[in-house]
């Protein structure tokens, strides 16, 4: 069965799932010889020393290692739902389409980024703010931290600079939304709970859910939420643009 669904895949959903699960497998192999692929080709905020511009594409191919249900979901919401708009756009549109949601994810989730490092920053005077920015992520590495600064607002320094964003999340929340422009009285089977709901009110509960979650920014939640708000807010600005120019798409 999984060989016919395979087989049955359109050309750009089948190849990207296939990358996806190249890069996550390329990563363990990699880690047992201390080189982490998610930290070369996960992509970080455009002001950290770590940043290269490749990562803004690289980044969505690559997913936690840690955890399976990333990219476990990812990857099925990409056949899923990435299978039929493929259908139905073609896989010249459809790729354009999953990339530019991608980008739309990476910028939204930076412009918080940028939002929150700035507000971090006001928490610390000037010589403080110089100070930690030239050494205190060396000193976080070493598992030090500076007395004289809020603990908080340096792990929120540390980590806004120093922990790069995967997944395909993004780009996946972009096809959730072209699927419920598309389908928008198709019935999806939820699993928690087990009932039938139109694709455009799911699509419209886990949007909502996801901007309160990533308004709410509670400790320890490592999701990055606006992005995947950017990628769906991306994807319906596209939608709309393509659907006032229809015959101008290129």
């Amino acid at each position: 069965m999984l060989q016919n669904i395979f087989k049955n895949m359109p050309p750009v959903v089948k190849n990207l799932l296939l990358i996806n699960v190249v890069l996550l497998v390329a990563n363990f192999v990699f880690l047992s010889q201390e080189v982490n692929l998610n930290g070369i080709l996960g992509a970080y905020y455009w002001g950290s020393d770590h940043f290269q511009p490749y990562q803004i594409i690289t980044h969505m191919f690559m997913h936690d290692n840690q955890g399976l249900m990333h990219i476990l979901f990812n990857m099925f919401a990409l056949v899923m739902f990435g299978g039929q708009i493929e259908r139905v756009w073609g896989a010249k549109r459809f790729l354009i389409y999953y990339l530019v949601c991608g980008l739309g994810a990476y910028l939204l989730h930076n412009i918080v980024n940028a939002i929150e490092i700035q507000n971090l920053l006001g928490n610390l005077s000037s010589s403080q703010a110089e100070l930690f920015m030239k050494e205190g992520f060396e000193h976080i590495d070493n598992g030090e931290v500076f007395t004289s600064m809020p603990q908080e607002t340096q792990l929120g320094l540390y980590y806004a600079y120093n922990i790069p964003m995967v997944g395909a999340s993004g780009a996946v929340f972009g096809l959730l939304a072209a699927f419920a422009w598309l389908f928008p009285n198709t019935e999806l089977m939820l699993l928690f709970p087990p009932i039938p709901i139109k694709a455009k009110w799911f699509v419209l509960i886990y949007a909502g859910l996801e901007i309160y979650l990533g308004f709410r920014n509670s400790a320890g939640d490592s999701v990055a939420h606006f992005a995947h708000i950017g990628g769906a807010l991306v994807g319906v600005i596209m939608l709309l643009i393509w659907q006032r120019n229809r015959n101008k798409f290129y």
